[in-house]
């Protein structure tokens, strides 16, 4: 079975370190964007995307506005999206699932609630 590979995008690079380091033990390939649309180039080149942890608060395109591009590209849209973020305020969450999230993770993350997650949203 091919390994799942999980692109991170987030404009933190500790929260990409600490992530891939986590992910990587676990067997997933990672790959890692710093911006939505770096993100967005990796996917036009990888076929192979099966999940993307997205980071909500971004300075160009934060992540809200970056599920509503995905949404409109036919090689993006049916790519499930985790939202990553540290304003774990009330709403956050349905905010984010509303948006097209298929899951939500906050910072600092708990990462068998992740695994849990990007298990469920690539079964």
């Amino acid at each position: 079975m091919p390994r799942k590979v999980i692109l991170i995008i987030d404009d933190d690079n500790r929260n990409i370190f600490a992530l891939k380091a986590v992910l990587k033990a676990k067997g997933y390939e990672c790959l890692s964007a710093i911006s939505a649309k770096d993100g967005f180039s990796i996917i036009e080149e990888k076929e192979s995307i099966s999940v993307v942890l997205m980071d909500m608060m971004m300075p160009d395109m934060d992540g809200y506005q970056a599920m509503a591009t995905m949404k409109k590209s036919p090689k993006m849209q049916n790519i499930p999206v985790l939202a990553v973020t540290a304003q774990a305020m009330v709403g956050d969450k349905e905010r984010c699932l509303s948006a097209g999230a298929a899951g939500y993770v906050s910072k600092p993350i708990d990462v068998d609630e992740l695994l849990e997650q990007i298990e469920e949203v690539t079964k």
